[in-house]
């Protein structure tokens, strides 16, 4: 793939080739469940948006399946659940890509657009898939506020606005400044996080809470 087509697009294509450990484990599941989406998972929400929420990368049976981010696994309802309660997204969540969840002021995206085996893309991986990422951050013209689910997405946040992760520790409800964005972190509202206490419900609320406040000071 042509490096130059790929920094200046924000969704890799449905067969991207750029990791090879990557491509064998989409291959690998498209073999075990064609049904499935089995490609990179693209963003969703509006591009208009001034929020942007980072996660890891597609879990195998969430958004690996159904081909939208945190939908079709437990992160996911805690994270939609999240959204309409302060008011950046509304509908009903169904864990399915076609439910009628619409995002509000608010773009979903991962740092690795493809499914990872055990959930842990490389370091190669993470800064392969970076050029989709900064495309990405380079469309959202209105954007005020990033939302980071672990150190992974904190870091990546970090790296395609030219920063030094030394600077900016990653700590849940952190609050980084800088240039035209303001990055809160969180720690990932997966299951393994939530049922081992390290999130809880209210932590998480707190966050956005805060990221609420800041959204509505904008106007």
């Amino acid at each position: 793939m042509d490096i130059d087509l790929v920094r200046a697009v924000a969704e890799p294509p449905r067969d991207c080739p750029l990791c090879p450990r990557l491509v064998a484990f989409r291959e690998q599941w498209h073999a075990l469940e064609p049904s499935w989406h089995n490609a990179p998972v693209p963003s969703f929400g509006p591009e208009d948006g001034r929020l942007l929420i980072v996660g890891l990368a597609p879990g195998v049976r969430g958004a690996n399946r159904t081909g939208r981010p945190f939908t079709g696994d437990y992160a996911g309802e805690l994270l939609y659940s999240t959204l309409i309660k302060f008011g950046f997204a509304t509908g009903t969540f169904e864990a399915r890509a076609d439910d009628s969840l619409k995002l509000h002021d608010a773009r979903l995206t991962n740092a690795v657009r493809c499914v990872p085996p055990e959930n842990k893309p490389t370091t190669d991986e993470i800064r392969t898939c970076r050029p989709f990422f900064s495309a990405t951050l380079g469309r959202l013209p209105r954007l005020g506020a990033i939302v980071a689910l672990g150190k992974i997405a904190h870091d990546q946040v970090l790296a395609a606005h030219g920063e030094k992760l030394s600077h900016y520790k990653f700590a849940h409800g952190a609050v980084h400044r800088f240039k035209e964005a303001v990055l809160f972190d969180s720690y990932h509202c997966s299951r393994y996080n939530t049922n081992t206490g390290v999130l809880t419900t209210p932590m998480f609320h707190a966050v956005f809470a805060k990221v609420r406040a800041h959204i509505d000071a904008l106007d």
